[in-house]
């Protein structure tokens, strides 16, 4: 019997089979430095793996208190939101406020990501004020949700422009971002994407990335390493995080091919969460990825493969 098919035949009597070690789906006894733990459904992953809001819609429904009260129930200790900015205001307040009640972490809410333009690759007053209104706006969505990261895409390169200088305008156009991210603390992460999926844009490597954070020498200025576009562009993953390991504030996750849940493709996620997790890494990994099973069934069997590639041992 398949893996996926066998989970909800079998959750009820690997349940009255649990042992003392904890083993049903992989699951390991609850650390007891990470508050809250309850065992079992409600074990505690390692790591910060974050759902989005609908990742388990079918069994928890529409309401996103009720879909984190669901995450930290099966073990989740943080949630990400790309349109975090666009919810009203009092939506956010409630949903920091059950953040806060449930212990669980916010990942990088977009910020700016237009694919379809020219932008940070320019050196001109209109980016700036393009800049300074939607920082400020994402100072604004950070203060009511108590965000900590803001994602922000360069947009497209320039095919009239030599790239050594389209790479200098970026560099002062994120000092110019950090300088109004500061008062703040609110830090920018950078996503490089790959060309595949989003041809034309400016940034796709995380040596590039890295390279310029470190011109821009702020710690208000770090790189989101998307797993999923990383394998695609430049693949050699565990090495480059560890070289850009100084720049890197977060991760997003998928699998490919596919963009699905980690075991459905080729990225050996056990390995690369064991290796950030003896780094010491503490911070949000974005589950950017959808779902390879439809249903109450395949959402279930999402929380399972993260099971599986969560229990490594160190």
């Amino acid at each position: 019997m398949k893996r996926r098919n066998f989970v909800s035949k079998t959750v009820a009597a690997s349940a009255l089979a649990l042992s003392a070690t904890g083993a049903v789906f992989g699951i390991n006894p609850v650390k007891e430095d990470i508050p809250g733990s309850k065992g079992m459904a409600g074990e505690k992953f390692k790591l910060k793996y974050a759902p989005h809001f609908g990742t388990f819609k079918q069994n928890a429904g529409n309401d996103p208190i009720d879909n984190l009260k669901f995450m930290s129930d099966h073990g989740f200790r943080a949630v990400f939101d790309n349109g975090l900015m666009k919810k009203p205001p009092a939506l956010q307040e409630k949903i920091a406020k059950a953040l806060d009640d449930l212990n669980m972490d916010l990942g990088p809410f977009v910020l700016y990501a237009d694919f379809k333009v020219e932008s940070l690759v320019l050196k001109n007053e209109e980016v700036h004020e393009m800049l300074t209104k939607k920082i400020n706006e994402g100072i604004e969505t950070a203060k009511r949700t108590n965000a900590k990261w803001a994602l922000l895409v360069p947009g497209r390169y320039s095919q009239r422009m030599e790239w050594d200088f389209q790479t200098a305008n970026v560099i002062d156009n994120l000092r110019f971002c950090a300088e109004l991210m500061e008062p703040a603390g609110l830090t920018m992460v950078l996503e490089p994407l790959n060309k595949h999926n989003h041809p034309g844009l400016f940034l796709t490597k995380i040596p590039q990335a890295y390279s310029i954070c470190r011109a821009v020498n702020s710690p208000f200025v770090k790189i989101v390493d998307d797993l999923y576009h990383q394998q695609i562009t430049e693949g050699n993953l565990i090495p480059n995080l560890d070289n850009a390991w100084g720049e890197i504030a977060s991760f997003h996750l998928g699998d490919n091919p596919g963009r699905k849940e980690p075991t459905t493709g080729e990225i050996n996620f056990k390995n690369i969460f064991k290796h950030i997790y003896k780094k010491g890494y503490d911070g949000v990994l974005c589950m950017e990825h959808g779902n390879s099973h439809q249903g109450k069934e395949g959402e279930l069997s999402l929380i399972e493969a993260y099971r599986e590639v969560d229990d490594f041992q160190v």
